[in-house]
Protein backbone atom coordinates (compact mmCIF):
# COMPACT_ATOMS: atom_id res chain seq x y z
CA UNK A 1 0.00 0.00 0.00
CA UNK A 2 1.61 3.38 -1.07
CA UNK A 3 1.41 5.81 1.96
CA UNK A 4 0.31 9.10 0.76
CA UNK A 5 1.46 12.46 2.52
CA UNK A 6 -0.60 15.79 2.30
CA UNK A 7 -0.40 19.20 3.60
CA UNK A 8 -3.11 20.75 4.40
CA UNK A 9 -5.06 23.67 6.78
CA UNK A 10 -5.90 22.33 9.78
CA UNK A 11 -9.59 22.28 10.94
CA UNK A 12 -11.31 21.79 14.40
CA UNK A 13 -11.31 17.87 13.77
CA UNK A 14 -7.51 18.02 13.69
CA UNK A 15 -7.77 19.41 17.29
CA UNK A 16 -7.04 15.88 19.48
CA UNK A 17 -4.64 15.21 17.19
CA UNK A 18 -3.05 18.86 17.73
CA UNK A 19 -3.02 18.98 21.10
CA UNK A 20 -1.81 15.29 20.95
CA UNK A 21 1.62 16.17 19.28
CA UNK A 22 2.22 19.15 21.49
CA UNK A 23 1.66 17.80 24.86
CA UNK A 24 4.14 15.61 23.40
CA UNK A 25 6.97 18.30 23.73
CA UNK A 26 5.38 20.45 25.80
CA UNK A 27 8.39 20.72 27.53
CA UNK A 28 9.94 23.17 24.59
CA UNK A 29 7.25 24.33 23.59
CA UNK A 30 4.04 25.85 25.92
CA UNK A 31 0.36 24.19 27.13
CA UNK A 32 -2.27 23.79 24.83
CA UNK A 33 -5.61 22.49 25.42
CA UNK A 34 -8.14 22.25 23.11
CA UNK A 35 -9.53 25.65 24.35
CA UNK A 36 -6.37 27.00 23.57
CA UNK A 37 -5.72 25.43 20.33
CA UNK A 38 -9.61 26.86 19.61
CA UNK A 39 -8.77 30.28 20.48
CA UNK A 40 -4.99 30.26 19.08
CA UNK A 41 -6.54 28.64 15.50
CA UNK A 42 -8.74 31.50 15.47
CA UNK A 43 -6.01 33.78 15.73
CA UNK A 44 -3.51 32.84 13.24
CA UNK A 45 -3.22 33.51 9.48
CA UNK A 46 -2.16 29.34 8.81
CA UNK A 47 -2.26 26.41 10.70
CA UNK A 48 -1.11 24.08 8.36
CA UNK A 49 -0.88 19.90 9.30
CA UNK A 50 0.92 17.21 7.68
CA UNK A 51 -0.31 13.85 7.64
CA UNK A 52 -0.20 10.67 6.29
CA UNK A 53 -2.67 7.74 5.15
CA UNK A 54 -5.07 10.38 7.19
CA UNK A 55 -2.97 10.64 10.55
CA UNK A 56 -1.89 14.26 11.67
CA UNK A 57 1.98 13.45 11.42
CA UNK A 58 2.98 17.34 12.50
CA UNK A 59 1.58 20.58 12.35
CA UNK A 60 2.64 24.42 12.43
CA UNK A 61 1.03 27.52 13.50
CA UNK A 62 1.46 30.84 12.64
CA UNK A 63 0.25 33.99 13.37
CA UNK A 64 0.86 37.25 10.74
CA UNK A 65 2.06 40.62 11.85
CA UNK A 66 -0.66 43.29 13.45
CA UNK A 67 -2.91 39.52 14.92
CA UNK A 68 -4.49 40.49 18.41
CA UNK A 69 -1.90 37.84 19.89
CA UNK A 70 -1.07 38.81 23.61
CA UNK A 71 2.49 37.42 23.61
CA UNK A 72 5.36 38.57 25.12
CA UNK A 73 7.51 36.85 22.14
CA UNK A 74 5.09 38.02 19.14
CA UNK A 75 5.24 41.72 20.98
CA UNK A 76 8.75 41.35 20.47
CA UNK A 77 9.10 40.56 17.25
CA UNK A 78 6.08 43.49 16.19
CA UNK A 79 7.85 45.81 17.79
CA UNK A 80 10.48 45.77 15.66
CA UNK A 81 9.43 44.31 12.27
CA UNK A 82 6.86 45.46 9.22
CA UNK A 83 5.31 42.38 7.35
CA UNK A 84 6.21 39.03 9.19
CA UNK A 85 4.50 35.43 10.07
CA UNK A 86 5.61 34.07 13.56
CA UNK A 87 5.85 30.48 14.11
CA UNK A 88 3.87 30.20 17.45
CA UNK A 89 4.95 26.14 17.54
CA UNK A 90 6.26 23.93 14.54
CA UNK A 91 5.48 20.71 16.01
CA UNK A 92 6.34 16.85 14.40
CA UNK A 93 5.42 13.90 16.09
CA UNK A 94 8.07 10.97 16.94
CA UNK A 95 7.24 9.23 13.33
CA UNK A 96 7.92 12.33 11.21
CA UNK A 97 11.30 13.10 12.26
CA UNK A 98 14.36 12.84 10.06
CA UNK A 99 11.92 12.66 7.08
CA UNK A 100 12.09 16.14 5.88
CA UNK A 101 8.44 16.99 6.49
CA UNK A 102 9.85 20.34 8.81
CA UNK A 103 11.04 21.87 6.19
CA UNK A 104 8.24 21.11 4.20
CA UNK A 105 6.13 22.39 6.70
CA UNK A 106 7.90 25.74 6.53
CA UNK A 107 8.07 25.60 2.83
CA UNK A 108 4.02 25.46 3.03
CA UNK A 109 3.97 28.21 5.62
CA UNK A 110 6.40 30.51 3.24
CA UNK A 111 4.19 30.12 0.65
CA UNK A 112 1.43 31.22 2.63
CA UNK A 113 2.79 33.89 4.16
CA UNK A 114 4.46 35.49 1.15
CA UNK A 115 0.90 35.06 -0.95
CA UNK A 116 -0.50 37.49 1.87
CA UNK A 117 2.70 39.59 1.86
CA UNK A 118 5.04 38.79 4.50
CA UNK A 119 8.40 39.25 3.74
CA UNK A 120 10.17 37.62 7.51
CA UNK A 121 9.53 34.81 9.13
CA UNK A 122 10.24 34.70 12.95
CA UNK A 123 10.21 32.52 15.55
CA UNK A 124 12.06 32.09 18.69
CA UNK A 125 13.96 29.16 20.00
CA UNK A 126 15.14 27.82 23.30
CA UNK A 127 18.70 28.80 24.17
CA UNK A 128 18.76 27.78 27.74
CA UNK A 129 17.52 25.57 28.62
CA UNK A 130 18.50 24.10 24.97
CA UNK A 131 16.56 22.67 22.41
CA UNK A 132 19.58 21.63 20.21
CA UNK A 133 17.46 20.21 17.84
CA UNK A 134 15.16 23.37 16.73
CA UNK A 135 18.17 25.48 16.97
CA UNK A 136 19.82 22.88 14.19
CA UNK A 137 17.13 22.57 12.37
CA UNK A 138 16.43 26.64 11.72
CA UNK A 139 19.66 27.19 11.21
CA UNK A 140 19.95 24.37 8.45
CA UNK A 141 16.23 26.27 7.48
CA UNK A 142 18.48 30.08 6.85
CA UNK A 143 16.94 31.21 10.47
CA UNK A 144 19.45 34.32 11.81
CA UNK A 145 19.80 35.60 15.19
CA UNK A 146 18.46 38.94 16.07
CA UNK A 147 18.09 39.18 19.83
CA UNK A 148 17.64 37.08 22.99
CA UNK A 149 14.98 37.36 25.63
CA UNK A 150 15.30 36.41 29.22
CA UNK A 151 12.04 35.15 29.96
CA UNK A 152 10.64 35.30 33.78
CA UNK A 153 10.91 31.84 34.44
CA UNK A 154 14.91 32.14 34.16
CA UNK A 155 14.24 30.49 30.07
CA UNK A 156 16.59 32.21 27.09
CA UNK A 157 15.16 32.39 23.87
CA UNK A 158 16.93 32.99 20.61
CA UNK A 159 14.80 35.12 18.46
CA UNK A 160 15.35 34.52 15.07
CA UNK A 161 14.52 35.45 11.69
CA UNK A 162 14.41 34.48 7.82
CA UNK A 163 13.63 36.41 5.03
CA UNK A 164 11.41 35.16 2.35
CA UNK A 165 12.63 35.31 -1.13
Amino acid sequence: MTETIIFRAATAHDTAAIVALNDAVVAVTSPMDAARFTSLHALSSACIVVERNQEVLGFVLAMRNGAAYDNANFSWFSDRLNRFVYVDRIVLGDQARGLGLGKRLYDQLAEHAQCHGSLIMAAEIDQYPPNAGSMAFHKAYGFIEIGTRTLDSGKIVSMQIKPLP
